[in-house]
């Protein structure tokens, strides 16, 4: 049996991979930062499919308690198949020269350390056995700056840059890396970006037809699936309706 361990399992991305995951019988190993939704996930997970699921309630941000949480893994837990760094958001969305320090922090912090705080944590597991998958969850905004993006941009342009470097040094031990960058999809993504501004979030998505989570999470367990001498390394994705972060087409 298998072992996946996802960053940001408790919405959007996350809980889809942990369900599609789940279905397929993989023991999964989940992380959040909201404790109850956490829990209850897991709950839902073990009475639908009786899935085998450990919880880790931290913040990817809290590098002290990534590496707590991972050091302290129960032994027949510590061999990870497959780590999905899910974790990331958007916050705000105001031109560069009147942003907000603390919307680049949170953003710099989870997309680009948090990320990092947890491959350094997991990966020389990895390098030990010789084999694993690492699949990290860019966006096409890593791809193409757009107007007020900047900051969340360069913090998912440093991830497509991070998994060329993951491909590099993680080549000689046999490790697959991954990177999906999504297109629109419609999650919590816009509401986090809004801070809490339903009606401005569901606009965001009005007059087509966005990514659902599920897309993504079928992705992800496709590109997992492939026979082990098989890399899907960069896999971009969009909803027919959008050709680019620019390029919209709203009925």
């Amino acid at each position: 049996m298998k072992t996946i361990f996802i960053t940001g399992a408790t919405a959007g991305f996350g809980k889809a991979i942990a369900y599609t995951f789940a279905q397929h019988a993989w023991r999964l190993i989940l992380n959040g930062r909201r404790q109850d939704r956490l829990e209850a996930l897991a709950t839902e997970l073990r009475n639908d499919y009786g899935a085998d699921v450990l919880t880790l309630p931290f913040d990817v941000r809290d590098r002290e308690a990534v590496v707590q949480a991972i050091r302290n893994l129960p032994h027949e837990w510590k061999w990870v198949d497959l780590l999905v760094n899910n974790a990331g958001l958007a916050s705000g969305l105001s031109t560069i020269q009147e942003g907000d320090f603390a919307d680049w922090d949170v953003m710099l912090d989870t997309n680009v350390k948090g990320l990092l705080n947890v491959f350094r944590c997991i990966a020389p597991t990895m390098v030990e056995r010789g084999q694993g998958h690492i699949i990290n969850i860019g966006s096409i905004a890593g791809k193409q700056t757009y107007l007020r993006g900047n900051v969340y941009c360069a913090t998912k342009a440093a991830v497509n840059a991070l998994s060329e470097a993951m491909r590099i040094d993680m080549l000689p031990h046999g490790i697959r890396v991954t990177q999906i960058c999504p297109g629109a999809a419609e999650t919590e993504f816009s509401l986090v970006r809004f801070k809490g501004d339903a009606e401005r979030a569901k606009q965001a998505y009005a007059g087509y037809k966005p990514l659902t989570a599920q897309d993504i999470a079928d992705i992800v367990y496709f590109a997992a699936t492939r026979p082990g001498h098989v890399v899907l390394n960069d896999i971009v994705v969009t909803p027919l309706a959008q050709a680019s972060p620019y390029y919209m087409h709203k009925g």
